[in-house]
């Protein structure tokens, strides 16, 4: 039986997931899922370096105004240039380096 996190990374070696794609392929529900599933990429960051591995992220991009959020693991909730909410969340991939 893998662990949540040993599911993540292999989701992520084989292809590029958002926070919200991950939280349904591993089944989770409920309010606390996306944010259990960014604590999850965090400490994944962190042992992949020891791997010779890197997680790449794709950053999160404002739909409205087209602004380019900083590439780190989080999803923001609003743009900074034009307040919108309709943000497209980042997405993640594991490669070797």
């Amino acid at each position: 039986m893998m662990t949540r996190r040993q599911r993540i990374i292999k989701l992520l070696e084989e292809r590029d997931y958002s926070p919200s794609e991950l939280a349904l392929a591993l089944e989770l529900r409920g309010r606390g899922a996306k944010k259990t599933v960014l604590e999850d990429l965090k400490a994944i960051q962190k042992t992949l370096k020891r791997e010779g591995k890197v997680l790449l992220i794709k950053p999160a991009e404002c739909r409205k105004c087209g602004f380019v959020f900083r590439p780190e693991i989080n999803v923001p909730s609003r743009c900074p240039k034009c307040r919108s909410e309709w943000i497209e969340e980042p997405r993640f991939k594991i490669e070797a380096r």
